[in-house]
Order: structure tokens, then C-alpha cells, then sequence
């Protein structure tokens, strides 16, 4: 495990990262940061870590962008992991005024990884890529449009991971492996937000990229 004793390791993100931390099941959530955390205490009880969840439910990458210092950069975390843009796509397809195409997408999230790697230069990055658990294919349907879509999105953080030289969880591509074999209500009740067997494939992947 590459987090050290008394690192202190930051999760942000939307409504999946959120899941009702701000609320009865504070401070963590109970998805996939409790999990990880969980799996940390039990898999290295030798080692101290701070787990933080900044996760605010209906975040786009503009808000978490308005929010870094704050919520983010005061910390001073040793490691910040970000998942961000289901929201993003859905509000595009939706002709929501406050949609982030994929253009400003790229901008503000490069924005933030730009903002960290200059005032946090020792902080390590983890980006997980936004999925959408369905296997749809009808050609006029929401699911089908938004995994058309998806695609640009995913291409950004790919960009991003490889020019700031983070850590890169693909879930997307995780799931969708996954529904190979299994139906998507195993993992998700809609395409956006998890159950927790879907919580825990995220947290696994999680575990996964901060172990090698």
C-alpha cells in the first residue's frame, strides 16, 4: 500500500463520493470512501491514515473547482482522489443551462489538477473516471445517448491522468466488464448511483490503484 502511516488521503466528488456523509451517516458516507477506509483499517491496522470525504451531492467539475481551496487545498492532503462528471454529461443531454460540455470539462478539471500540482506539489493524485451502469441500446433512449456521450468525457481524464501523471481508476470500463456476466440492477439500481455491491467494486478498484 503506497499510503504511508499518517498520510492523510482527501476523496471529493459528487453525489457517489457524498452519499450522505454531510448527513446520519457522517463522516465517511456509507459508499465506496467508507469501504476503502474500511478496508485500509483492516488490511493495515499497523497504520495510521486521515480519510476525508468532501463528496457534495449535484457537483458538476465547475462547482468542485469553486470549492478546491476550501475544501481541498486547506487540508493540505497527502493524497486527493476525484470523481467527477456523471453530472457533467447528464445536464449536457438534458439542455441544462449550467451544462458542462466536454470542452469545459477538460478546462476546469485541468484548472484543479494545475491548481494542486502548484500549491500541494507532493500531493499524489487519483482520478476516477465517471460511468453510467447500463448496457442500453436503443437507438432514441437516454441510457443510449449517454453512453454515446460518455466517451468524450472519459477521453479528458485519460488526457489529464497522463499529462499530471496520476493514478487512474477506470470504472467505467470496470462495470462494464462486469455487466458481461451479471445484470446492471447487481450493481446499481439506475445507471448513476450504486448500491453497495457497486460501492464496493469502486472501492476495490480504489484499493487496487493505491496498492501497486
Amino acid at each position: 500500500m503506497r499510503i504511508k502511516h499518517e498520510q492523510k488521503l482527501l476523496f471529493i466528488g459528487d453525489s457517489i463520493t457524498d452519499c450522505g456523509r454531510r448527513g446520519p451517516d457522517a463522516p465517511l458516507g456509507c459508499g465506496y470512501v467508507k469501504m476503502f477506509s474500511d478496508m485500509l483499517i483492516g488490511r493495515h491496522s499497523n497504520r495510521s491514515v486521515t480519510v476525508i470525504n468532501k463528496g457534495i451531492s449535484g457537483d458538476d467539475v465547475t462547482r468542485l473547482r469553486d470549492r478546491w481551496k476550501d475544501d481541498v487545498l486547506r487540508h493540505r492532503p497527502d493524497w486527493v482522489s476525484i470523481k467527477i462528471g456523471i453530472n457533467d454529461l447528464c445536464r449536457v443531454l438534458r439542455e441544462d443551462p449550467a451544462a458542462v460540455s466536454p470542452q469545459l470539462y477538460r478546462e476546469a478539471y485541468g484548472q484543479i489538477l494545475e491548481l494542486t500540482r502548484s500549491r500541494l506539489p507532493k500531493c499524489k493524485l487519483l482520478v476516477i473516471d465517471p460511468f453510467y451502469i447500463s448496457t442500453d441500446d436503443k437507438p432514441m433512449s437516454f441510457r443510449t445517448h449517454a453512453l454515446q456521450l460518455l466517451p468524450e468525457y472519459l477521453r479528458v481524464v485519460q488526457d489529464l491522468s497522463r499529462r499530471y501523471k496520476t493514478r487512474h481508476v477506470k470504472t467505467h470500463q470496470i462495470f462494464q466488464k462486469l455487466l458481461k456476466a451479471h445484470e446492471p440492477d447487481t450493481f446499481c439500481p439506475e445507471p448513476v448511483h450504486p448500491n453497495a455491491t457497486g460501492h464496493f467494486v469502486i472501492a476495490d478498484a480504489v484499493y487496487a490503484a493505491l496498492k501497486t
